[in-house]
């Protein structure tokens, strides 16, 4: 076992670099963004439009510190990792990596944060001789994130699960694998993937209306203006990393859609036009790219958020709650990667009554989901208004979908259900 721990040690060094102490590992940095331009003030109109609700001042509390650490100092966190390691081996002793403990049984709720805040309970993967592979693999996936931020690049999960082909012993024999020790890692250093170089495989959402995305050319460092309003019957698709942007906008709050047939209706007949608004296509449950975006546009542009999902369990408990306070299982990102501010415009049960809309049967994972949020979910647990919504749609035994509302014309979302929704905002479900 000595022999294995001093060979472990002179692998780490080779890996993460002899050690070295900095001041920076004890910082807590921020990530290097573009300066945010002062918010413009949104611009009056003379034709009526639907009131929208004030950004709540306690959203200035929520973002003070809404930015992740930068590239130096995540480096700063693997070797100061790696060094600890390699200490506590050459010294004989045992070496451990401790992780946040990732569900909601460790998580708490505060509107005063606005997200799923970790408790603090951990999990200890110790060096034994039941665990040696997959300590081994934590610390070789920690090696190829050093690479990747180092050389500023990136790989995505399915890549770097076929990287660990070459890690002899310690490959991944499926990528589930791969992942849940990328997802471990990240826990490990309070960062999210793409900080660390890994990417995934799934577009981050779809944008149109009336926003200007300031990106950069890679090349020649040029300011590209990207005029959201001139895609034709297209829509802008948000990058993997959101950080380096700037927006400049007049619209008067963003609309966020979980279906991309909806989406398509909207943009199809300039809705945004009408509403002064920003549509946001999530595509099912957000991205973490599409959920950083739409954070970090409505904090810089002071913009109300309102989410219009279909009418079921899925949509409440998975895909609006991760859009508006995170997941337990990413909760040491939630900070960044949620929209304390959102507010949900429907489907909801009572729609389905005052709309008279087509209704499926709820499938017994349906209710399940359901009532598993009455009983565990933090973020439903604290709002008796949720409460009452779901035990409502457990009680008529029914879901709704977005495109029920074509049952009164095609266009009838754009010309009777969005308008009359939007002229009481106050009424949203939080």
């Amino acid at each position: 076992m000595a022999k294995t721990r001093v060979t472990a040690a002179a692998q780490a060094e080779l890996q993460f670099g002899a050690p070295r102490r900095t001041a920076a590992a004890a910082a807590k940095p921020t990530h290097p963004t573009a300066k945010a331009k002062p918010a413009k003030k949104a611009r009056a109109t003379a034709r009526s439009a639907p009131p929208v609700a004030a950004v709540p001042a306690s959203s200035a509390r929520r973002t003070r510190r809404n930015k992740p650490a930068d590239a130096r100092a995540v480096l700063d966190r693997i070797r100061t990792q790696a060094t600890g390691i390699r200490t506590t081996i050459l010294k004989g002793g045992k070496p451990s990596l401790k992780f946040p403990l990732r569900s909601l049984q460790n998580v708490r709720y505060l509107p005063s944060a606005g997200f799923f805040e970790l408790r603090g309970r951990l999990k200890e993967r110790a060096l034994t001789v039941g665990t040696v592979k997959t300590f081994a693999q934590t610390l070789k996936m920690m090696a190829l994130s050093k690479e990747l931020v180092e050389t500023d690049d990136i790989a995505t999960k399915r890549e770097a699960y076929y990287v660990s082909k070459n890690w002899a012993d310690a490959r991944f024999a499926e990528q589930p694998e791969s992942d849940a020790v990328m997802e471990d890692v990240e826990a490990l250093f309070g960062v999210n993937r793409e900080q660390l170089g890994f990417v995934p495989e799934e577009k981050g959402g779809e944008v149109a209306g009336r926003l200007v995305v300031i990106d950069r050319d890679r090349d020649t460092g040029e300011l590209l203006r990207i005029d959201c309003t001139k895609f034709g019957s297209g829509a802008y698709s948000i990058p993997i990393s959101v950080e380096h942007l700037d927006f400049e906008t007049n619209a008067r709050f963003i609309l966020c859609i979980e279906t991309a047939g909806m989406f398509q209706r909207l943009v199809k007949h300039n809705y945004w036009r009408e509403a002064d608004c920003i549509l946001v296509s999530l595509g099912g449950v957000p991205t973490r790219a599409c959920r950083r975006f739409v954070r970090r546009l409505a904090d810089e542009k002071k913009l109300p958020v309102y989410v219009f999902v279909d009418g079921d369990p899925y949509g409440y408990s998975n895909i609006y709650r991760t859009l508006k306070v995170g997941s337990g299982n990413a909760a040491h990102l939630n900070e960044f990667f949620c929209v304390p501010q959102a507010r949900f415009l429907g489907i909801t049960p009572q729609d389905i009554v005052d709309y008279e809309l087509p209704t499926h049967p709820l499938k017994d994972v349906d209710i399940k989901r359901a009532k598993d949020a009455l009983k565990n979910d933090p973020f439903i647990l604290h709002h008796k208004t949720w409460q009452k919504a779901l035990d409502q749609m457990i009680r008529m035994g029914v879901r709704a979908e977005q495109q029920a509302l074509a049952k009164h014309g095609l266009n009838y979302v754009i010309d009777e259900y969005l308008p009359r929704k939007l002229a009481r905002t106050e009424a949203f479900l939080p």
